[in-house]
């Protein structure tokens, strides 16, 4: 059935809770990789719900945190899921497969419809893989209770009901900026169609050698987003009336005191992300983002 059939490939399985009408394609999904023989272990709260459905998964297993190992890593449900996934897979460069069972579903490009399809190519060897930077998180006092690497953005945000606040921000130890503002957005390329783009960052094609900052309302007329090199060192100090702020790495969210500095530079490792061949990031942006429409167009 397979070009490659003799080898076994292991799977490791992320996921979301999702409606009833998809489930006859997720069943359809597990029932071809026994067919393939494959290996599948199972986030444990995704095979917990699973189960809970009905949905047979096979001869599987289920595992908690990072404590797995695989060939490729699936991920089903929306991009928040899939950035669950890369934080587990950390620095083993397990290639991860997204697919959609959200609404945008950027990072995740694959459609529920087309699972099965996207399986079989890997396993006849037709994909691509490609290599993302994360933003690594360092602080000066308190450490970060989260995983401290961000293959979206890190935010750097005042606390509910707080006023703004003001973020002092150096690079490679040159002072650059002091603003106030709600707070910051620090993208990676990946990053750039997600929170910063909705502050009025500019979209950055993935595998380009840069980070972009992106101030969260800022109170000043003359502040733009800017682009630079991800290798620099991004340095960051914190004054607030509250004394407190919050730091979201990927969305996972940890309050940390007023003198607690931050330093951002690239991680030391990357997160590889399959694609099938023939894949278009340019197409997928102007049908997912609506890029570049103008409604003047004639059908």
């Amino acid at each position: 059935m397979m070009n490659n059939e003799q080898k076994r490939f292991r799977f490791a399985l992320f996921g979301k809770e999702f409606q009833e009408e998809h489930a006859a394609l997720v069943r359809k999904m597990f029932s071809f990789l026994v067919a393939c023989d494959a290996e599948v272990v199972v986030e444990a709260d995704f095979f917990r719900f699973l189960t809970s459905q009905g949905i047979e998964v096979g001869p599987c297993n289920s595992f908690e945190g990072d404590s797995f190992e695989a060939d490729f890593v699936v991920s089903l449900g929306g991009d928040g899921t899939f950035l669950k996934a890369a934080s587990r897979v950390g620095s083993r460069n397990i290639p991860i497969m997204g697919v959609n069972m959200g609404r945008l579903g950027f990072l995740t490009d694959v459609s529920l419809q087309d699972v099965e399809e996207a399986l079989r190519m890997l396993y006849h060897g037709d994909y691509e893989v490609e290599s993302r930077s994360l933003i690594a998180v360092e602080s000066n006092g308190e450490p970060l209770t989260t995983y401290p690497y961000a293959l979206n953005d890190v935010a750097i945000l005042k606390c509910a009901d707080a006023s703004m606040i003001s973020i002092r921000t150096g690079i490679n130890g040159e002072h650059l900026i002091t603003c106030q503002a709600d707070g910051m957005v620090v993208s990676t390329p990946t990053g750039s169609t997600a929170y910063a783009l909705s502050n009025g960052g500019p979209v950055v094609v993935p595998q380009t050698d840069v980070f972009c900052l992106t101030f969260v309302a800022p109170h000043s007329l003359t502040v733009r987003p800017m682009i630079v090199p991800d290798t620099a060192e991004i340095s960051l100090q914190i004054d607030s009336r509250s004394h407190n702020y919050l730091v979201a790495v990927d969305g996972r969210s940890v309050t940390l005191q007023e003198q607690t500095a931050l330093t951002l530079r690239k991680a030391p490792y990357s997160i590889q992300i399959v694609k099938r061949k023939g894949y278009s990031y340019f197409s997928m942006l102007k049908e997912k983002m609506m890029w570049g429409r103008d409604t003047r167009e004639k059908r």
